[in-house]
């Protein structure tokens, strides 16, 4: 590969990493609140994972009824749809329901968490919250579903 190749190619292959790796932001724990009335008007019955992303956008993934798996994104504030994709699986609903989501930023509120990033849940039943405290610093709490009980925090 001659010079010129090669320096076209790092200059776009480092657009590319830098495009990929801003995708999540954060938002306060309150705009749950909006994030789970969207997803429930959309309906979104079982939750697998809500991610933040840029500029005011949530993106839900998770279970519609036993059937149908859907990951969207969508306006925080509005709830404008921005992004559709539906599958049928047969692997059955499963996930974490609107409470466990609540109670699992209950605890992480509790341990100092201000703003969250994600929130997802394993087929194990471990629930992990990653987000900041007040003062800026990462943040990740992990849970069992349907404890009220710290199994892990790494604070940075």
């Amino acid at each position: 590969m001659n010079t010129m190749k090669k320096m076209l190619l790092i200059p776009t292959s480092a657009l590319l990493l830098a495009a990929g790796s801003a995708q999540a932001d954060y938002a306060p724990i309150d705009s749950i609140d909006n994030i789970l009335t969207h997803a429930a008007e959309y309906g979104f019955t079982q939750y697998e994972e809500i991610q933040v992303k840029s500029r005011g956008r949530a993106e839900v993934e998770g279970w519609l009824d036993d059937e149908w798996y859907a990951d969207v994104e969508f306006s925080i504030d509005n709830g404008e749809m921005l992004k559709e994709e539906r599958k049928r699986l047969i692997t059955g609903a499963w996930g974490m329901s609107e409470e466990d989501v609540r109670q699992a930023l209950n605890v992480a509120q509790a341990e100092g968490m201000t703003e969250f990033e994600e929130i997802d849940i394993d087929k194990s039943g471990m629930i992990d919250i990653e987000g900041r405290d007040e003062n800026g610093r990462e943040l990740d709490v992990s849970l069992r579903q349907g404890s009220d009980q710290v199994s892990s925090i790494d604070r940075d």
